[in-house]
């Protein structure tokens, strides 16, 4: 068994076929609308107050409608309104797979079931450091931040994998890096599969075609990337009383070799699963003696 999503599941048990599934996934894509779609179409909110808000989102741990209220676009019965839309209308991959005759609504609930039961053993519900390891609760909020970003800034759809210890880092195609020092000392990698560096790269440039742009410009977007998320961390930390100070994003030199957990270090590492089978991975190696 692996981590795998439903589409995926139901194709590999002969459910359904590949050419299915992405029609009931283009079929999702019609129908749920994000919330700044919504509020666009409602008229409460211009392109340019959703691209504000987008951007003010990279630099603060904080939802859509929320900071659309705190900057004064929206009112509180505004986005309650908005957010009953969008609840609504959602529509999960397996009702997709309904709507376009993929499947019965009978087939649905069975596999469902045998899907739960083979994912079970996977299943994340909350990001859980081992007990052994020093301040978890700052690492637990690494994870949970990086989690936010992929999701809020990248647009990424994924599943996380629970923590693991490690020795090494697998090596990686990229694995962009920050330090972090002050009342606890580590440091970040994430290591970017070549899918994940497009989507990222799609989300800081602001374009959609990018397979013209050098690996430089791309390498350059993964390192803004986490220099907003590491940026997110140490704003929540001083929440927590702790200082953290980042240093500036680097790329690691060495792609083709493992990276290894330095002495007197905790290597802790995330799976990040991706829909199309693709992962990669979220590490940090705390300094456990950081005097």
């Amino acid at each position: 068994m692996a981590v795998k999503f439903f589409g995926q599941f139901l194709i590999e048990q002969g459910a359904i076929n590949q050419r299915t599934l992405l029609k009931a996934i283009d079929l999702q894509e019609i129908t749920n609308r994000k919330l700044g779609e919504i509020v666009a179409e409602m008229g409460l909110m211009s392109p340019v107050d959703i691209a504000k808000v987008h951007q003010a989102q990279r630099h603060e741990d904080i939802q859509f409608g929320d900071k659309a209220i705190e900057l004064g676009y929206l009112t509180p019965e505004q986005l309650r309104q908005a957010l009953t839309i969008q609840k609504n209308n959602h529509l999960y991959i397996g009702e997709a797979l309904i709507k376009v005759g993929g499947l019965t609504p009978e087939e649905l609930a069975d596999y469902l079931e045998k899907f739960k039961k083979d994912q079970q053993p996977y299943m994340v519900e909350k990001v859980e450091i081992p007990a052994t390891v020093a301040h978890r609760p700052i690492w637990e909020m690494v994870a949970d931040l990086t989690y936010k970003m992929l999701s809020r800034v990248a647009g990424m759809s994924f599943r996380p994998g629970a923590c693991q210890l490690i020795d090494n880092l697998p090596a990686r195609t990229l694995v962009a890096e920050m330090g972090f020092a002050g009342s606890v000392s580590a440091r970040y990698l994430l290591t970017v599969s070549p899918n994940s560096r497009k989507i990222i790269a799609r989300a800081i440039l602001q374009e959609t075609d990018i397979d013209n742009e050098p690996s430089e410009i791309l390498d350059d977007s993964v390192m803004e990337f986490i220099n907003i998320v590491c940026g997110n961390i140490a704003a929540k930390a001083a929440q927590f009383g702790f200082q953290i100070d980042i240093t500036p994003p680097g790329i690691h030199a060495d792609p083709d070799s493992e990276i290894q957990v330095p002495d007197n270090h905790t290597g802790l590492m995330f799976p990040i699963y991706l829909s199309d089978g693709e992962v990669f991975e979220l590490a940090v190696f705390v300094n456990n003696d950081p005097s």
